[in-house]
């Protein structure tokens, strides 16, 4: 399965002042299948240190020096570790946390070899009180379930993807391809992005093992649990793994949880869990200029789950959506699983070297509430998003942003067609990732203006 974080990985592995790479996160993104991949393809050797299989070798780390730690490496493993011609590769690293302070010594004393790390709950070892995190010794690059383009790759839908790679506004696809376009939408919307489901739907299309393989996973997440919080923790973490699905697309609210529990229990229960990367909470933001987090609420939020297709399968709707006609499966739960989809576009085409990260804007007032539904910075500004699941729908919010702040342009992005229009520019689900491209037009008129 190709994945767009080689290129990283490739660009990554020429670089002259090159870092210890740490790849982070959420569990079963296939972090370690690309490695590995990677590893494989790229160097002559390639020698991989799993903390979590075979725990005897954290005693290796017992000293910081890199020399030393290769030696012993070398003994164990019984493999020539060269630097320029071999990857070493540390993983789950999170289950010794020596050896992610190594790695401050290795770009400082080794840096000629390759070293590459990867943990799915790195977070909760980096937060820990008593440890020291060698801070900008190491390279962060942050990895997410398969985009939609990665998607169609994986289902035999290059010629799709290269089509959308390449949008402009003088070479737009006809009506038909777009239509063809958001029947596969709908088939992400099923499958969604973890990689053990997506090589499942790719082999054969039988979405009953694909529903099964997302059902496991779930299961995964809860039995990760026990890994970053005490049992009496439990019941808070599980409450929140099984509402903030069903939750996606509105402000979050703990009374709607459960309302016999409290607050501050479901609150760090949200925490957890996006430590563990399995939610992201959207921020809401004044949107008044960038940094968007400067003016963010930490209190104030959305909340987005880790993949589309574990969304749908917590929240039943796998049925509904296979007999959902293709016009109208976008609308299913109330438009949810279009600003789910949304965000992780959205998050997906971010610098992959950046921590995630979504903001929306809201205006609570007594009969005059406006919220728009993704922020993002684009250029030196800020770029409004609106959602519409239909092909209906006033914009009176994007307007009242676009009014507040005066703003030239906005985006919305819905299964309607390209339309070039200002002030709002609409966008088909399809060309997230082209948006940046595409607004190019609009910006430089502005500019000339």
């Amino acid at each position: 399965m190709k994945r767009d974080i080689e290129q990283a990985l490739s660009s990554w592995k020429k670089e002259k002042n090159r870092r210890p790479l740490l790849v982070r996160g959420a569990r079963q993104v296939g972090k370690s299948y690309s490695i590995i991949k990677f590893g494989q393809n790229e160097f002559d050797t390639l020698v991989e240190i799993n903390f979590e299989l075979k725990p005897q070798f954290k005693t290796c780390f017992n000293t910081l020096e890199p020399r030393t730690i290769i030696e012993t490496l070398s003994t164990l493993t019984k493999s020539d570790i060269i630097p320029g011609k071999t990857l070493l590769f540390l993983d789950e690293i999170q289950e010794c946390p020596q050896a992610i302070s190594a790695l401050r010594y290795f770009y400082e004393q080794m840096p000629e070899l390759h070293v590459i790390a990867a943990g799915s709950l790195l977070e909760f070892t980096m937060s820990r009180e008593n440890f020291k995190m060698p801070v900008g010794r190491v390279q962060y690059l942050y990895m997410k379930p398969l985009s939609f383009l990665e998607f169609l790759d994986a289902i035999g839908e290059n010629r799709s993807r290269k089509i959308i790679e390449a949008l402009a506004w003088d070479s737009l696809p006809s009506l038909a391809v777009h239509q063809h376009f958001l029947s596969l939408i709908k088939q992400y919307y099923i499958v969604g992005g973890m990689p053990a489901v997506v090589a499942e739907y790719a082999d054969g299309s039988n979405l009953d093992k694909c529903f099964r393989l997302q059902t496991i996973l779930v299961q995964t997440y809860r039995d990760d649990f026990g890994k970053y919080a005490s049992k009496v923790k439990h019941r808070y973490l599980e409450k929140i793994l099984f509402a903030a699905p069903k939750m996606v697309g509105r402000k979050f609210k703990y009374s709607q949880v459960d309302s016999s529990m409290q607050s501050r229990d479901l609150k760090q229960a949200v925490e957890l869990l996006e430590k563990a990367g399995v939610i992201l909470r959207v921020k809401q933001t004044s949107g008044g200029g960038l940094p968007l987090e400067a003016n963010a609420k930490e209190t104030h939020f959305k909340t987005i789950f880790l993949d589309i297709g574990l969304m749908q399968n917590i929240c039943g709707l796998s049925s509904e959506m296979l007999i959902t006609p293709d016009e109208d499966f976008i609308k299913i739960n109330n438009g949810a699983l279009a600003e789910q989809f949304t965000a992780q576009e959205l998050l997906a085409y971010q610098d992959i070297y950046q921590a995630p990260s979504l903001f929306y804007w809201a205006r609570e007032a007594r009969n005059s509430s406006a919220e728009v539904d993704y922020l993002i910075p684009y250029r030196s500004h800020v770029l409004p998003i609106e959602v519409k699941a239909g092909k209906t729908g006033t914009l009176k919010s994007m307007h009242l942003f676009l009014q507040k702040y005066h703003g030239s342009t906005g985006v919305r992005i819905s299964q309607l067609y390209f339309n070039d229009t200002p002030p709002v520019i609409s966008f088909p689900f399809y060309s997230i990732k082209k948006i940046p491209h595409l607004m190019q037009r609009f910006t430089e008129t502005k500019v000339s203006s």
